[in-house]
């Protein structure tokens, strides 16, 4: 899977089910046939889909953990807590669980963000506020994860 690029801001209703923009769905195309897996973030109180090419890596390196290290076991119940599997209609839309809507706090405005090979999605208040400087300084946190890597041969400046 390429890349995911892009924001976008959309509706989901009453049922949970929001239209996937065009572009956005372009991107997905590839995966439209093989369908998604829809999943609790680890780390922010938004969701995640992932490309099902994406969520098999995913597993391949989930599957390498030892299952006699309690840990390992715990660490996997909790990352596929609430997983679901997802297709886009032909209507273009998603349809998200209730218990997955209730996680998020997914209300009425959403945002959809590329997260290099996945979608996060986000109540747009939950996500507005996530990305406020005034939490988190972007320029020291760019530094911080960014300024360490050997920029000779991947372009970057």
């Amino acid at each position: 899977m390429n890349t995911i690029v892009g924001t976008y801001e959309c509706k989901v209703d009453s049922k949970g089910r929001l239209m996937i923009p065009a572009p956005l769905k372009k991107q997905l195309h590839a995966g439209l046939e093989d369908g998604f897996v829809l999943k609790r973030s680890v780390f922010q109180p938004c969701l995640e889909l992932y490309p099902m090419t994406e969520w098999n890596k995913m597993m391949q390196k989930i599957n390498k953990l030892n299952r006699f290290v309690k840990k390992n076991n715990d660490f996997i119940r909790r990352f596929t807590a609430g997983v679901k599997i997802v297709e886009i209609d032909a209507a273009g839309r998603l349809l998200i669980s209730k218990d997955l809507v209730a996680f998020a706090g997914i209300d009425k405005e959403i945002v959809l963000s590329s997260a290099v090979n996945i979608v996060e999605i986000w109540d747009k208040d939950k996500y507005e506020k996530s990305i406020d400087d005034s939490v988190v300084d972007f320029a020291d946190l760019a530094e911080e994860v960014m300024g360490n890597l050997n920029d000779d041969d991947d372009g970057i400046s």
